[in-house]
C-alpha cells in the first residue's frame, strides 16, 4: 500500500488502478458496486431496512474477494476510505463506459 498522501481523488485515482489490475477484481468490483446501487435503489422504492443494511456488505464484499483472493493485496479502503469509495464509484461508471477495460488496461 502507498505511503503517499493524496490531495484529491484525481492524484488518488491513478494509484487505485495499480491496485485493481486483474480482470477478476475489476469484474468483482463491478458485480459488487452494481448490486450495492441496485439495492440502495431498491431501499427507496421500498423503504424495507434490509436492502440499506445490506449496501456495505454487498459492496465491500465482492471488492475484498478480489483483493485477498485474486489481487493479493490490501484494500486501500482500510488507508483512504473516502477516495476508495469515491475511486470505486469512478472506476464503476469507466468500465461501464469503457473507458477502461476489464484487462487491467486504461
Amino acid at each position: 500500500m502507498s505511503d503517499k498522501e493524496y490531495k484529491s481523488i484525481s492524484e488518488f485515482y491513478p494509484y487505485y488502478l495499480t491496485e485493481h489490475k486483474l480482470p477478476m477484481t475489476r469484474l468483482l468490483h463491478f458485480v459488487g458496486t452494481a448490486l450495492l446501487l441496485v439495492s440502495f435503489l431498491t431501499f427507496l422504492i421500498t423503504l424495507n431496512w434490509s436492502f440499506l443494511i445490506a449496501v456495505p456488505f454487498i459492496g465491500y464484499g465482492f471488492a475484498w474477494v478480489g483483493h485477498f483472493f485474486f489481487e493479493k493485496n490490501k484494500p486501500a479502503t482500510f488507508k483512504y476510505p473516502g477516495y476508495s469509495l469515491g475511486s470505486d464509484f469512478i472506476m464503476f461508471w469507466q468500465l461501464l463506459t469503457r473507458q477502461i477495460g476489464f484487462d487491467g488496461r486504461k
